[in-house]
């Protein structure tokens, strides 16, 4: 489990194939700030842009460590097949502070950026999520986006999907891969696991009212 809270911008440093098909996944090497890999042990989960990894082989002098990518993930996922900045963050412990929301490092879609821009002194984030995922988005809930634990500000359904509208404040640009960010990227998104159970809560009563008796 995790929170969404970004401890690290690594970036993606190597990307070898695993076999030499398109079945085949992907080797990552991933290349860290400082010290970040000091408490980090094999087979530890590491979530990149927001999707759970398990650490195959790590060294504390380069500060790298590898991850293999099935083929199915990389599917699913966007920024993970190719070389770049990544969101780190490390699995949660028990004791540590929930300081962004309960985020299990699945991703549930993709969704594209339609606008991003300064606005006073922070930035405007527009994604258009995939229809799907719109009934678990609501204002002021919780998203994840490439990992990181973000506040929706504005929602507008549309016949495409549905686009949320998120602030971001300096101190996010500063301190994950999001800057990177422009119209037309592509982004992990995961939905708030709560409204998940919600949903599943309410569409089994609407089976089990529908059963006769």
């Amino acid at each position: 489990m995790f929170t969404g809270i970004i401890t690290g911008i690594g970036r993606i440093a190597a990307i070898n194939d695993l076999g030499s098909s398109s079945t085949y996944g992907k080797r990552l090497t991933i290349a860290c700030p400082a010290q970040y890999l000091d408490d980090v042990g094999l087979g530890d989960s590491i979530a990149l842009n927001g999707a759970c990894m398990t650490v195959t082989s790590f060294d504390t002098v380069t500060q790298q460590f590898t991850v293999d990518v099935s083929a199915e993930s990389l599917n699913k996922t966007s920024g993970l097949a190719q070389v770049g900045p990544i969101n780190l963050e490390k699995a949660l412990r028990a004791h540590d502070r929930l300081g962004g929301h309960i985020v299990s490092g699945h991703v549930d879609g993709i969704g594209t950026v339609t606008y991003f821009a300064k606005v006073g002194e922070s930035w405007e984030l527009r994604i258009l999520a995939p229809r799907e995922l719109g009934k678990f988005l609501a204002y002021k809930g919780s998203i994840t986006v490439n990992g990181a634990s973000l506040t929706v500000n504005r929602i507008d359904d549309q016949a495409e999907g549905c686009e949320v509208s998120i602030n971001l404040i300096p101190h996010t640009i500063d301190h994950t891969a999001l800057g990177s960010l422009s119209a037309g990227s592509t982004v992990n998104l995961e939905i708030d696991l709560i409204a998940r159970y919600v949903e599943r809560m309410l569409s089994s009563a609407k089976v089990e009212h529908a059963i006769p008796s």
